[in-house]
């Protein structure tokens, strides 16, 4: 059997994907299905307990009652990721137009300061927005300083909270793509709208939105999916009082020391994420065979 070269300069990145995301994911798979050992840990028989606790909790009689608890966490988790891309859409795609039609030395600088997150602990940078919310913070002794307010807002511990604090950490994941399709956009297309007189929101809806859409579904994924399955933000701000899929997760597979039900809930993740991609390539592939 004659291979060929380029399978010899593929093999390194699948070797890297197998053994860092498809060996894990099938672990995680597999210990979904096993039962939940009583010192933690997973132990036999195979069981799809994990995935009927979602739904169903046991009662003393060994009957099985709906419980839409676990459903709730999810839509919340859902929607709570779902705003925080549209939020992070918002404020990521002018943010990129706005360093393309920099000069490249201060693109230079301006990407340096989007990238600037990324050189501090996302721990740390999340209490610093405690020490910003909190009642006594710089928000709130500014707003009682002015005499706009008397009395503190509640501004820490809830899913406004929360939502700040995921676009925040995760706004970087959507400038960069967009920033890069934006970067190979022909100006000659602009111009030629232009003297077409068209109107700006014609130029955006007919030539750069259509061209740029594949760096924003690329960065549609890469906010959607860690926001799905983050902990830090809705613990650290929202005080735990917003239980997410994320916080859940880490929660069985530490304090509830239920393994198998945590495997579950993290395949269920992946596979929302799987979703996603799916999604991401379907749309861009009619925009790149037209470019």
């Amino acid at each position: 059997m004659k291979f060929r070269p380029v399978f010899w300069l593929l093999l390194p990145a699948v070797a890297v994907i197998f053994v860092f995301m498809a060996i894990p994911m099938l672990i995680s798979l597999a210990y979904s299905f096993l039962t939940a050992d009583t010192y933690g840990g997973v132990t036999s028989p195979p069981s799809v307990a994990a995935y009927v606790q979602l739904l169903f909790d046991q009662d003393f009689d060994g009957s099985l009652i709906f419980m839409p608890d676990y459903i709730w966490i999810i839509v919340r988790s859902v929607y709570l990721a779902v705003f925080t891309t549209v939020l992070s859409l918002a404020v990521g795609f002018p943010v990129a137009w706005y360093i393309v039609c920099q000069s490249p030395n201060r693109r230079k600088v301006l990407l340096t300061l989007v990238t600037l997150p990324f050189w501090i602990n996302t721990l740390i940078r999340t209490y610093c927005w405690i020490l910003i919310l909190r009642d006594e913070g710089l928000i709130n002794n500014f707003l009682k300083w002015t005499g706009i307010i008397h009395h503190p807002l509640p501004l820490l511990y809830n899913q406004g909270a929360i939502l700040l604090g995921l676009v925040y950490t995760f706004l970087p994941f959507m400038v960069l793509p967009i920033y890069a399709t934006l970067e190979r956009l022909d100006p000659r297309l602009i111009e030629a709208a232009y003297d077409l007189y068209a109107t700006r929101v014609q130029l955006f809806r007919r030539v750069v939105w259509p061209l740029t859409r594949p760096g924003v579904a690329a960065g549609v994924v890469l906010v959607f999916a860690p926001a799905l399955g983050a902990f830090l933000q809705p613990d650290l701000l929202g005080g735990g009082k917003q239980l997410l899929i994320g916080s859940l997760i880490e929660m069985q597979f530490t304090s509830s020391r239920n393994w198998p039900f945590g495997a579950a809930l993290a395949t269920l993740v992946t596979l929302a994420v799987v979703v996603a991609l799916a999604w991401q390539s379907r749309r861009s592939k009619p925009v790149e065979a037209r470019v």
